[in-house]
């Protein structure tokens, strides 16, 4: 159990990937903070497993984007396919970044490596400890933390973040609605073993009527399997996952599952914060902004928020910058999760249609624009998250500019 101050400038809610990026980002500019998390340690499952090209920018000021591409597995194309039908390619290599690929890293990878840089930087994580209440009045927030079988403990910030998920508790105490609504089906999540027959340079996304199945290789020989599906067991089982492949994937029964390595089922939402903001309390990542699990960008998305939000923080302790600009974050991030939220919710739906005629209609839409080149680039730029740079760099050199 870490020791806590009495007082810091930022506290931050949550050690996932954004919360950890936030601390990093404070950290490298010398701005107090205290990370809490409510686990005894980090989860050891790989959760999201994409790391897309703006991310990759965005963290090279933290000196991590070259450890991620080592331990990473570099894939630089996406496919779509009816199962054994090709509609439609997606290359990466024509991006205009540094990072013309799609870079598949577990995320208890990407969360160790950042926990890495933390501590070069003279920072840790607090647990395990769970919020229990904030308030806030005009110069702070005081919070009130606490560990099983410990009494609560205060800490006085100058500010508070919400890292701390879908289910935040910084954001419920807040007062901040969550607007949205959630998926009628479930999704299964695995990483497994198995022989695959096709490219381990693709992420291969497989149209069929039962439903749709995702497979991403993994670095090492492990795929990760993304599916939708109206009945599963919490821990899908060899058997589960398996059947999925063969009824959605390639025929032929040339696929063969080994070992399922980690398993699980979850509802998605497609939901966001009504604000990013309330007084010295923000919100980041999950807490913020939730959706389909379609192009890979939650942790993408969070990870960006946090290094914006981290800029518009050190200018704003720094007393380089007035507080009002820390408005300038929800008014720069917000939109980008905003048109997130609706293109993976408009990506699920299409991906998930049932019946004949709208298959038929969307399988060949999609055939007819992956043969227009101004169409296929324009979604390899959306799905790296180069879309939004222009607008993410030029909020950044606003607030460097007052520094």
């Amino acid at each position: 159990m870490n020791a806590l101050p009495a007082t810091t400038e930022v506290a931050i809610v949550g050690a996932g990937p954004t919360g950890l990026t936030l601390a990093c980002t404070l950290a490298a500019k010398r701005i107090s903070f205290v990370l809490l998390d409510r686990l005894a340690e980090g989860a050891n499952t790989s959760r999201a497993a994409v790391v897309h090209a703006r991310t990759l920018e965005v963290l090279e000021e933290l000196q991590v984007t070259d450890r991620l591409r080592a331990q990473g597995h570099v894939v630089p194309r996406f496919t779509i396919r009816d199962h054994d039908h090709l509609l439609a390619t997606i290359p990466f290599d024509g991006l205009r970044t540094r990072y013309p690929y799609t870079l598949m890293i577990p995320q208890n990878v990407t969360e160790a490596i950042l926990l890495d840089r933390l501590r070069e930087l003279g920072g840790d994580v607090a647990r395990p400890y769970a919020l229990q209440d904030l308030r806030q009045s005009a110069d702070g927030v005081s919070i009130s933390v606490a560990a099983d079988g410990e009494p609560a403990r205060t800490i006085r910030a100058r500010y508070v973040v919400g890292a701390d998920g879908m289910h935040s508790a910084v954001r419920e105490r807040a007062g901040i609605a969550f607007t949205g609504d959630s998926y009628e089906e479930s999704f299964v999540l695995a990483d497994v073993r198995m022989e695959w027959p096709l490219s381990r340079d693709e992420v291969m996304l497989f149209f069929s009527p039962e439903g749709l199945v995702l497979v991403a290789p993994l670095p090492g020989v492990r795929h990760r399997i993304v599916a939708t599906a109206d009945d599963a067991p919490e821990h899908p089982s060899l058997d589960d996952v398996q059947q999925l492949l063969d009824t959605r994937g390639p025929s032929g029964g040339v696929t063969r599952i080994h070992e399922v390595a980690w398993s699980s089922r979850f509802r998605v939402h497609h939901r966001l914060a009504d604000r990013y903001r309330a007084g010295r309390i923000l919100l980041a990542g999950d807490a913020a902004h939730v959706h389909s699990p379609a192009g890979g960008q939650g942790m993408n998305t969070g990870i960006q928020d946090a290094v914006s939000l981290g800029h518009a923080l050190a200018a704003v302790l720094g007393g380089s910058a007035d507080e009002k600009s820390l408005d300038d974050y929800e008014r720069t991030r917000r939109p980008i999760a905003s048109r997130v939220v609706a293109i993976t919710d408009r990506m699920t739906r299409v991906a998930t249609l049932r019946t004949r005629l709208s298959r038929s209609v969307r399988n060949t839409l999609i055939n007819l624009l992956g043969r227009i080149p101004a169409a296929v680039g324009a979604f390899a730029t959306e799905i790296a998250g180069l879309r939004n740079r222009t607008i993410a760099e030029g909020a950044t050199k606003m607030v460097r500019a007052a520094l």
